[in-house]
């Protein structure tokens, strides 16, 4: 299959594992934007790459046939929402959202899934106070404020990303 997925949603909305499993099914490349926004070639935790490296590897991915990218970050990708043929908003419930940030945590620490992060508790709360405000405020201005409405689709559930794939 043919095709360019942006997926733009908050911490623990569901992206990862959205775009993992169309990555199966279609055998198209999955991009987490987290491993090309963050420098995880420090050992301090949240060091953001350079933006010359970041955009020279968006630049790389876009040019590609087709490409499933995700992440929570919208003001640096112009090259991929203008190229997109869809763009899935997940408004995965913040309730959700927090019990999966923990869980993924947790699940870091007891080395259940690999993990370059260095998180402590301190971080995690701190992610979670700014999802909560991506989620009330930036998220809904990037909505409202985007150009690229008419391939917006926004959803509370991942798996419905799959139904709109199959017209594809």
């Amino acid at each position: 299959m043919i095709i360019r997925l942006h997926i733009i949603g908050g911490a623990g909305s569901g992206k990862s594992y959205i775009a993992g499993r169309i990555s199966e099914k279609y055998n198209v490349p999955h991009y987490d934007l987290d491993n090309i926004f963050w420098d995880n070639s420090v050992d301090e935790y949240g060091v953001k790459a350079p933006i010359i490296v970041r955009n020279k590897k968006l630049n790389e991915i876009v040019v590609q046939p087709s490409w499933i990218i995700e992440g929570v970050y919208f003001n640096w990708l112009e090259p991929s929402l203008a190229l997109a043929d869809k763009i899935f908003i997940l408004n995965t419930p913040l309730s959700m959202q927090e019990e999966r940030i923990w869980s993924r945590h947790e699940k870091r620490k007891a080395g259940a899934i690999p993990s370059t992060k260095s998180e402590t508790i301190k971080s995690v709360e701190q992610l979670i106070e700014w999802n909560r405000k991506y989620n009330q405020e930036f998220l809904p201005k990037f909505i409202r404020n985007n150009e690229y409405k008419e391939k917006m689709i926004q959803l509370e559930n991942s798996e419905a990303i799959f139904s709109y794939l199959v017209n594809y």
